[in-house]
Order: structure tokens, then C-alpha cells, then sequence
């Protein structure tokens, strides 16, 4: 049952109990019918702008898709960054802690900016080298 399915029930009740608006009691609780009603009627509406909202998102979404293919064209066998089966790296920035990740013509570069704060991340690629051969 919905709000406003609940409130009306209660609306009858009201109405079914002949409840009296002359006395204090009474007025007070009609006027917190009325409020029922208006708060139901309210989330009906919000209910309604959500629906539509997701409507748009979702044809957003598959607007995007249809775009990311007509750009990029078959992603098959990528991993969504654009490198393929390359080994990825992830670096930590030491200005932000935030972690990024880069593939192997990144590190050629010597160094990435990273995306979070923009602080240069500068590495050796002899070392990481170095490393992958005594694993």
C-alpha cells in the first residue's frame, strides 16, 4: 500500500468516525489529515520526478555507449583504459596518496601528473625494470 493509498484509508476512517471539527481535538486532527494529504501528495510528485530522471539517465547511458562505440569502436579485449593486455603499474602520489595507474609507455615518459591534484610523479623505469626481472 502507498502513502497516499494509507492516507486515504485514514481519511475514511476519519470520515467514518464523524470525527467532530467544533472541538479542539477534532480540528487538530483534520488538520493533520490535511497535512497527511499534502505530504502524500508531495512524495507522489517526487516519485514521479525520479521516475523521469531515471528515464533520462538511462537513455543518457545507452546515448554514451552508442558514442564510446562510434569512437572507439570494438573495445573487446581491453581493459576499459584504452591498454589491451599491457601490465599496469600502480603508483602512489605522495602529495595526495591518491594511487595511479599507468602502463609501460607511461613509465618510458619518466614521469605522470597525477589526476588527483596534479603533482608530478616522476619514477625510474630502470628500478620497476629491475624489479619485474627477480620476479
Amino acid at each position: 500500500m502507498t502513502i497516499s493509498e494509507k492516507v486515504a484509508y485514514i481519511s475514511g476512517m476519519a470520515e467514518g468516525m464523524k470525527i467532530d471539527d467544533s472541538t479542539n481535538e477534532g480540528k487538530l486532527a483534520l488538520a493533520l489529515l490535511d497535512v497527511l494529504k499534502d505530504v502524500a501528495e508531495e512524495l507522489d510528485m517526487i516519485d514521479e520526478t525520479l521516475d523521469d530522471m531515471a528515464d533520462v539517465v538511462s537513455e543518457l547511458e545507452e546515448q554514451l555507449e552508442e558514442l564510446e562505440e562510434e569512437i572507439y569502436g570494438d573495445m573487446d579485449g581491453y581493459d576499459g583504459f584504452g591498454f589491451g593486455d599491457d601490465d599496469l603499474y600502480e603508483i602512489t602520489c605522495r602529495e595526495c596518496d591518491n594511487t595511479v595507474s599507468v602502463d609501460m609507455s607511461m613509465l618510458d615518459n619518466g614521469s605522470v601528473n597525477c589526476p588527483n591534484c596534479g603533482e608530478k610523479i616522476e619514477f625510474d623505469i630502470d628500478f620497476i625494470t629491475d624489479c619485474d626481472k627477480e620476479s
